[in-house]
């Protein structure tokens, strides 16, 4: 009797209409998948030359420029990210596997100097790069086109078979763009999606010997669990959320503030690793610039993620909802003061939320909300509220907002994270700089060219010749 193939229902976090239907993976299927990959990276005369990588990346970024509407469309349907800012990121995508292709143009080892000595007379050494091996991506919901662009495509660039699994809630846009490099001329073993539902199929894909790097966008409790389980020498790049603090100084400047923290934190309903969430400003102006965050908030659409009106749109999953409101109304329960929203909207959907000095030991204070809410607490002394910002175990990017420049390098210098923005939010983001999370907040460096430079292995040659 034939196995009953198992799928899952994919379906608009919005109204809850269903939009697609991807199978499930099994054991068989996972090991399948790494043998393949495996048995590629081992016979080195089936590796795809590096011309035809560029050339398969060039086609692959002109396809998705072809079909940016409708892979946008596709990804605000099933991943909730207003179709304004899915556009955006679909022109992120085309720039990253661009970006692949500039970095592997410039790419080169490195000459090591020798006749400095005795033992190195009549030689020369040189590096070149060469693929690290088979390439394990696990993926989030969030930004579910360029997630995969930044773990997939640089595994392609540098040369290593590459098996991601999506979010299985949100796996229709990685399929698409891994149908666009199939498309593009990569074979189709090159680049495979598995999408197990079971965790310990999954965690043993993860801790395979046969995973040379596992990169992984999601929670930190899975994150770090199944860095655990890695096998001896397998490298890895974690990438989990934070709390991202800010500094707002009594000398910033609020009109041009306020639509810049507004954003960064309600931007795709606060569902961003680095979204703005705790912001620290100036007793005399912080309850004004609260207020003027709400007045911005309630101004803002919120709503069908497919049309182009709507500025904030659902959270990924019902109980995501419940969640975000209980901790709103636990602060205000212990003492925070509700500027603005904390209202569930269209069965789907929060309102862009501002709670004015919430309780430090708040469960809006201490975790990472994902949600649409903005916490804004009140200080008088800049180290006391640096301090608290840095009183979290995550940390990534944060941002000051100051016309003073010893201030802002006060901020720089003093705040933890590993990205400090100066009179912008945290959530400021370009796809080659370098993004990473410290302490609980990652492991590694992301960012196209970082991400390239992970997935190889420098090699040297050592050449001796009475010659030179």
């Amino acid at each position: 009797m034939l196995a009953i193939e198992e799928k899952i229902e994919v379906t608009a976090p919005f109204d809850g209409t269903v939009i697609g239907h991807v199978k499930v993976s099994n054991a068989d299927d996972v090991e399948a998948a790494l043998s393949r990959a495996h048995a590629l990276y081992r016979d080195r005369d089936a590796w795809v030359p590096l011309h035809k990588r560029l050339d398969i990346l060039r086609r692959a970024a002109e396809i998705i420029k072809e079909r940016r509407e409708d892979l946008a469309l596709q990804s605000a349907r099933e991943g909730g990210k207003p179709l304004a800012d899915s556009l955006a990121e679909l022109d992120r995508a085309a720039d990253g596997v661009e970006n692949c292709v500039e970095v592997m143009r410039a790419e080169s080892g490195q000459v090591i100097p020798m006749g400095l000595n005795a033992p190195s007379l009549g030689k020369v050494a040189f590096t070149q790069r060469e693929p690290i091996g088979v390439v394990v991506a696990v993926s989030a919901f969030n930004h579910p086109f360029n997630l995969i662009v930044h773990q997939v495509t640089p595994a392609v660039a540098t040369g290593c078979p590459v098996i991601v699994k999506p979010a299985d809630i949100t796996p229709m846009s990685c399929l698409a763009f891994v149908d666009i490099l199939h498309e593009a001329g990569l074979p189709a073993e090159w680049c495979q999606v598995v999408l197990p539902t079971d965790l310990n199929i999954a965690s043993s894909l993860v801790a395979d010997p046969r995973n040379a790097f596992f990169s992984f966008i999601g929670s930190s409790k899975v994150g770090w669990m199944l860095r655990s389980r890695l096998a001896p020498g397998t490298r890895c790049a974690l990438e989990h959320g934070g709390a991202a603090p800010v500094i707002f100084a009594e000398d910033a400047d609020m009109e041009t503030a306020v639509p810049k923290l507004a954003k960064g934190g309600f931007y795709h309903a606060g569902q961003v690793c680095v979204s703005v969430q705790r912001i620290f400003a100036h007793e005399s102006v912080a309850k004004k610039l609260a207020e003027a965050i709400g007045v911005a908030g309630n101004q803002m659409v919120v709503g069908d993620p497919t049309t182009m009106e709507t500025e904030v749109g659902p959270l990924i999953r019902p109980a995501e909802i419940d969640r975000v409101h209980d901790w709103v109304f636990k602060a205000i329960d212990q003492g925070a003061e509700l500027i603005s929203g904390g209202e569930k909207l269209l069965g789907s959907c929060y309102k862009p939320t501002v709670l004015y000095n919430p309780p430090a030991d708040s469960e809006v204070s201490t975790q990472e909300i994902f949600g649409p809410v903005i916490c804004v607490y009140s200080y008088s002394d800049m180290d006391e509220a640096i301090s608290r910002a840095n009183s979290l175990d995550v940390a990534f990017q944060a941002a000051v907002f100051t016309k003073d420049i010893d201030t802002a390098m006060k901020a720089y210098k003093r705040l933890d994270g590993t990205a400090i923005m100066v009179n912008d939010h945290t959530a400021f983001r370009v796809d080659w700089m370098p993004f990473a999370g410290a302490r609980h907040s990652g492991h590694g460096v992301g960012g196209i060219p970082h991400t390239i430079h992970e997935m190889q292995i420098e090699k040297m040659m050592v050449l001796s010749s009475g010659e030179l």
